[in-house]
């Protein structure tokens, strides 16, 4: 876009100039954080007025900010210094919604004055939302800009989170054995995620720790069933035990070792195999990413095989059918976009994608290999050469091995503020992996995932 003055000699009454918007809930969120404005009836996550509906109405002064828009870019253009501004609302705009902000010179003074005509209408009905006159001082000289270089934001909201946690909310509890929340972290997160109604805890462990967790947090466990455990073994030989009786609907990991937690669920006798590999998953709300983003495996299979990358591929898609994504699109990532015989993992990407048209991986579409940046963006995908559903648009990125999947799991929750929620797949029923680094955030979305999951996977989601 060029941005060109006009001086107070070139200004005519009757000259106009135009500017159309698309109002978002992310807009909103900036003109909140920008003018420290934080009435919640301009936020769609909240309910402003107690009504029961998430209004997210337009800030008045930000529709008002459209007209400056117009002022400063357009006419008179770069230079522009306000004088006044009379304004008076007429109706609210919404989120979701495309308006057109107008001027139009009135008059000028011989001070430097113009007087506009100012006004912002919503597209489609022509409804006027706001009216009023600028007085503005004409640029002294003129300024041309074909183009300036304004830092992007990203709204730091987890969305897709959101989303989820109001699907799983409306779920039946999941009845869930919390195996040693025997620290106030572990603890936390079941009892946040009970009170959200999304599980029912079973809480295993040593019951003495259980309770000092508890008064650290400021909780009580009144409401809740406490099954003794002495050791870390026992309580996870019990979760499973529960799992197999039917009195657990999925498992959550609390202040144990992984190995610990994960050993008795694959006792070849007494344990949660199903038939798949367990692996496991990160669900990432990435802020300024218009979907959720799987990673896998970061946490469970070291340096997985063509076989056990299989069953990698196939869980992510499961679990990426059942929080929503109708027909995911899976990155099979390497260093290279092209197989090369001296990388291995180019190797196993182009046998999983091959596998995928063959049928041996079901329910979405499998490309690869695919380099980090050409598997989420689209410019560099083309830049490439790539073409296809995946390329710039992958919705789960399975990597080579756990080093470079944890490594881009804590990238995006450490430097690009995403939340991951941690599941496993592959055993009876889903088990929530928690760390001990994790929000409340990110605990509560873990249950929440799980919830979704169990549920999708039973036919019992509403």
């Amino acid at each position: 876009m060029i941005f060109e003055s006009r001086m107070w000699d070139e200004l005519e009454p009757g000259m106009s100039a135009e500017l159309r918007r698309l109002l978002t809930a992310d807009d909103f969120y900036v003109f909140a954080a920008a003018s420290g404005n934080h009435n919640p009836v301009h936020l769609a996550s909240q309910d402003g007025d107690g009504d029961g509906v998430k209004e997210a109405v337009a800030p008045g002064m930000f529709v008002a900010s459209l007209i400056t828009s117009v002022l400063g870019n357009m006419l008179p253009g770069p230079g522009t210094l306000y004088r006044s501004q009379s304004l008076t609302f007429h109706e609210r705009a919404h989120a979701g919604e495309e308006l057109v902000a107008r001027v139009a010179v009135v008059s000028k003074s011989a001070d430097g004055c113009v007087t506009l005509a100012t006004e912002a209408r919503r597209v489609g009905d022509d409804a006027l939302i706001v009216d009023g006159e600028a007085c503005v001082q004409a640029p002294a000289r003129r300024v041309r800009y074909e183009e300036l270089d304004v830092p992007g934001l990203i709204v730091q909201r987890h969305r897709h989170f959101e989303a989820m946690l109001e699907k799983a909310e409306a779920l039946p509890s999941l009845q869930t054995a919390v195996v040693c929340p025997e620290a106030d972290h572990a603890l936390e997160g079941a009892l946040i995620a009970a009170e959200h109604a999304i599980i029912t805890p079973l809480l295993i462990g040593d019951p003495d720790k259980i309770a000092k967790a508890a008064k650290e947090v400021g909780k009580s466990l009144d409401a809740y069933q406490i099954l003794p455990a002495l050791t870390h073994r026992e309580a996870a030989r019990i979760a499973v035990d529960l799992v197999n009786e039917g009195r657990a609907e999925a498992i959550m990991k609390g202040h144990l070792h992984t190995d610990d937690l994960l050993k008795p669920m694959l006792d070849k006798v007494t344990g949660l195999r199903i038939g798949r590999r367990f692996t496991h998953i990160f669900v990432m709300d990435v802020p300024g990413v218009s979907h959720p983003l799987l990673v896998t495996d970061a946490a469970i299979n070291i340096a997985p095989d063509l076989v056990t990358k299989v069953d990698i591929v196939q869980n992510a898609i499961d679990l990426a059918i059942s929080i929503g994504i109708e027909v995911p699109k899976v990155g099979v990532l390497s260093a290279v976009e092209t197989v090369n015989p001296a990388i291995p993992s180019s190797i196993d990407a182009a046998l999983l994608s091959k596998m995928a048209e063959r049928g041996q991986i079901k329910g979405g579409i499998v490309d690869g290999p695919l380099a980090m940046d050409n598997a989420v963006d689209i410019g560099a995908a083309r830049t490439k050469g790539l073409r296809g559903e995946v390329p710039g648009h992958a919705e789960v990125l399975v990597v080579p091995g756990i080093d470079s999947g944890n490594m881009l799991a804590k990238q995006l929750a450490y430097i690009s503020h995403a939340e991951g929620a941690g599941l496993v797949l592959g055993a009876k029923v889903p088990v929530i992996l928690n760390s001990r680094s994790d929000s409340s955030m990110a605990r509560l979305a873990s249950a929440a995932v799980a919830a979704i999951n169990y549920h999708y996977q039973k036919g019992t989601m509403r």
